[in-house]
C-alpha cells in the first residue's frame, strides 16, 4: 500500500521567479521550506507521496501556484497538487476557466476554499463566522469541479460547518474534503455542538474528512491524546473510508517533527490495522485516482 501524507506546504525562497506576496509563514519560522526538504522529511518518515497544498505566501492568483506545480514536475512520483485560485474575478466564467486551467496541470487533484479565512489576496485574517463560501457567483466553480472530477478542498471552523453543508447539499455531484477536522481549539468539543456538526454532514457521501494538523489544535505533547475523541467521533461516523491522514507540516504552532505529526496514529488503540491503512492512503488513492 502507498502511504501518502495527505496535506503538506512547500515554498522557495524570495525570488524574482517565485517572489512572496506576504510574509505567511509558520509561527517561529524564517526562509524556505522547499520540496527538497520535503523529501529528504517524507523519506526519513517512510511516506511514499505527499499532496502539496499552495501556500498563500504567493497570494491567489494563477501564479501562486507555480512552485507547486514545479515541485510536482521535480518528483512526479512523489508529489501531489491543491491548488488556489481567485474565486471572485471580475467575470465570474473566469472563475470557472480558472479552474479548469488549474487542474489540467498533472497531478493537481483540486482547488483549496480559505471558508475559515476573511477572503483576501493573501488570505491570513480569521473569521469563524465567515459565509462568503455561499456566494451564487461560485456556483460556476462548482459545476467546472464536477465535470473535471477534482476536489474542493474546504478548510472551515466548527462554527461554519452548517454553512458548508449547505455547499456539500447543493453540490452533490463534486467531491468535498474538510481539512484539519475544522481545526479544533479552545471554542469545540468534540462531543457538542457546533463541532458534532459533523455528524450531519456525514450524511453526505460527497464529503471526506483529513485528520491533519493535530500537534497545531493539541494542547498536549506527541501523541496529542487530547484530540483522540475528536478522531474516534469521525471514525465512527465517517467510516475509515472517508478519513485521510495529512501531517500540515510545517505549519506547527508548537513544534513537532514531520514524523511526529503523522505517527501518533501508532498510538491511538481505538484505530484497527484496517483504519490505520485508509487513513495512510487507501482513502487518498480511493478518491484521488
Amino acid at each position: 500500500m502507498t502511504v501518502v501524507d495527505a496535506h503538506t506546504h512547500v515554498w522557495g525562497p524570495d525570488t524574482d521567479d517565485y517572489p512572496w506576496q506576504a510574509e505567511v509563514l509558520p509561527p517561529e519560522w524564517e526562509g524556505p521550506y522547499t520540496h527538497t526538504d520535503l523529501i529528504s522529511d517524507m523519506d526519513a518518515a517512510g511516506i511514499e507521496e505527499a499532496v502539496i497544498v499552495t501556500t498563500p505566501l504567493y497570494g491567489r492568483g494563477t501564479e501562486a501556484n507555480d512552485y507547486t506545480q514545479a515541485a510536482i514536475e521535480a518528483y512526479p512520483n512523489r508529489f501531489y497538487g491543491v491548488g488556489l485560485m481567485d474565486f471572485f474575478p471580475e467575470d465570474p466564467a473566469e472563475a470557472a476557466a480558472s479552474l479548469r486551467r488549474l487542474v489540467s496541470l498533472d497531478r493537481m487533484v483540486g482547488v483549496r476554499i480559505h471558508a475559515a479565512l476573511e477572503y483576501a489576496e493573501s488570505p491570513t485574517t480569521l473569521d469563524r463566522h465567515g459565509d462568503w463560501f455561499l456566494d451564487d457567483r461560485l456556483n460556476p466553480v462548482f459545476e467546472a469541479a464536477a465535470t473535471e472530477d477534482v476536489a474542493i478542498f474546504v478548510f472551515p471552523k466548527a462554527q461554519q460547518l452548517t454553512d458548508v453543508a449547505t455547499v456539500i447539499r447543493e453540490n452533490p455531484g463534486v467531491q468535498f474534503v474538510i481539512d484539519h477536522m475544522a481545526w479544533p481549539d479552545e471554542t469545540t468539543n468534540p462531543h457538542k455542538r457546533p463541532w458534532t456538526a459533523f455528524k450531519e454532514l456525514a450524511e453526505y457521501t460527497n464529503v471526506s474528512v483529513k485528520v491533519s494538523s493535530l500537534p497545531r489544535s493539541s494542547k498536549e505533547d506527541w501523541p496529542y491524546r487530547d484530540l483522540w475523541d475528536y478522531v474516534r467521533n469521525l471514525v465512527d461516523w465517517y467510516g475509515a473510508e472517508r478519513l485521510m491522514l495529512g501531517s500540515d507540516y510545517p505549519w506547527m504552532d508548537s513544534w513537532a517533527t514531520y514524523e511526529e505529526c503523522l505517527s501518533w496514529v501508532d498510538e491511538a488503540g481505538f484505530l484497527s490495522d484496517r483504519d490505520r491503512r485508509y487513513l495512510r492512503g487507501k482513502t487518498f488513492t480511493s478518491i484521488h485516482r
